[in-house]
């Protein structure tokens, strides 16, 4: 009987350890979903939109699942029109279609969509690469925080899937007011990021960003908040999405 007893007990005590990772699992999940819900939510899958960011004009259409992003912009070399869609890259300069090497439309192509990636932020973090864990909450200027940790996978994670990232989100409006990352290329680095001049535009909500980085660069993601407070993060550059407007 006593066997039995101590066989049951270990039992349950393995299916609570094992069902924890799950729990915390879906929680980051379920916070992540209501954030993506109060910046958007239904009003991604059908987004018609440009903007100007640092001398570059792009537009986003969305329709569901096809998607098209595109980026012009003229400099000294002549004038360039770029094209993101579910069928790949092309670039266009001066009129006329690129021949463009694969690492080439691997550098553009990222590029394009990463400036698109965080201009819908928090709409991609429920990609299939994108991993998510729960983390202790916080607070920043005494306002109560939820925690998301989001890593990538290699297959699908993008040429930077190395990278980590950690969000902010307020725990009643469920708005990401601060996020960070660290990365990898340049000899590496951490970011920290404000939220600011959030602007509602076909129903979703577009942020503009103050990007701070430490002195080190080698700083834990979880002890910027504290360093942001206390003034010690050096504002680094502003992200700004200027002229939101309907795409013709």
């Amino acid at each position: 009987m006593n066997r039995i007893l101590l066989f049951l007990f270990a039992s349950i005590c393995i299916t609570c350890i094992q069902s924890e990772p799950e729990q915390e699992t879906q929680a980051a999940q379920d916070i992540i979903d209501s954030a993506i819900a109060a910046h958007g939510g239904e009003a991604y899958d059908s987004l018609r939109v440009a903007y100007s960011f640092r001398d570059k004009d792009y537009t986003i259409v969305i329709n569901g699942g096809n998607y098209e992003y595109t980026r012009s912009y003229r400099d000294s070399t002549g004038s360039y029109y770029d094209v993101l869609n579910n069928n790949g890259f092309q670039r266009t300069k001066d009129g006329e279609i690129q021949d463009l090497s694969e690492k080439d439309v691997r550098r553009y192509g990222n590029s394009l969509n990463s400036v698109t990636y965080f201009t819908l932020l928090p709409r991609g973090l429920n990609d299939p690469a994108v991993n998510k864990e729960m983390m202790s909450p916080d607070t920043i200027n005494s306002v109560p925080y939820y925690v998301i940790k989001v890593t990538f996978d290699q297959e699908g994670g993008g040429e930077d899937f190395e990278d980590e990232y950690r969000y902010w989100i307020h725990k009643e409006n469920r708005t990401i007011d601060f996020l960070a990352y660290n990365f990898h290329v340049n000899n590496g680095g951490v970011r920290f990021r404000e939220a600011k001049e959030p602007t509602v535009f076909a129903g979703v909500r577009f942020q503009n960003y103050i990007n701070y980085k430490p002195e080190d660069k080698d700083t834990p993601l979880a002890e910027l908040p504290k360093l942001f407070e206390e003034g010690k993060l050096n504002s680094l550059s502003e992200i700004n999405n200027e002229d939101i407007r309907r795409v013709d």
